[in-house]
């Protein structure tokens, strides 16, 4: 990510390609841990960390290059920050909580987000369509949405554990 930050030629595009095939590598480490069956407590903590750091980190950059405002990804980093919060609390009560179909879901969209922001908006900027701002909007409102659906699904389950 540091590239996106460094005046050399190019730097978007290595940065770019860097992001994308980190993206990659995380989908198909969950497609093969599940087709052979190497599922760990271990995976299910770190992968949702792994991709925490990822994208928190494109966010960062991005406002620094004057691309996303800093309260949206204010906001994206609190949701991070409370749903690791809470799978930390879980793990300390022997239970696991794993990434939902929901935030697996915004995780997709804020990488289709970051993309857009690398591409700034090609080619929509073509046709002088803003989808970098709807999908940065769509982001916002389901990183909202998914870290509501974790605390209350789990925060019952661990208050019936204590």
């Amino acid at each position: 990510m540091l590239f996106m930050l460094i005046d050399i030629p190019y730097n978007m595009e290595i940065a770019l390609v860097i992001f994308l095939i980190a993206s990659l590598t995380d989908k198909l480490d969950g497609y093969y841990a599940r087709k052979y069956n190497l599922i760990t407590d271990l995976g299910k903590f770190l992968d949702p960390l792994a991709d925490k750091l990822l994208v928190s980190g494109a966010f960062l950059i991005f406002i620094q290059l004057g691309r996303i405002e800093a309260w949206i990804v204010f906001i994206i980093l609190a949701r991070e920050f409370a749903v690791t919060g809470l799978r930390g609390i879980a793990a300390n009560k022997n239970i696991v909580i794993a990434a939902s179909n929901l935030g697996k879901f915004k995780t997709v969209i804020q990488i289709i987000t970051i993309v857009m922001l690398f591409l700034n908006n090609y080619p929509f900027s073509l046709i002088n369509i803003p989808m970098d701002i709807v999908f940065i909007y769509l982001s916002l409102f389901i990183t909202v949405a998914s870290g509501a659906d974790y605390f209350a699904k789990h925060i019952k389950a661990m208050e019936h554990n204590v």
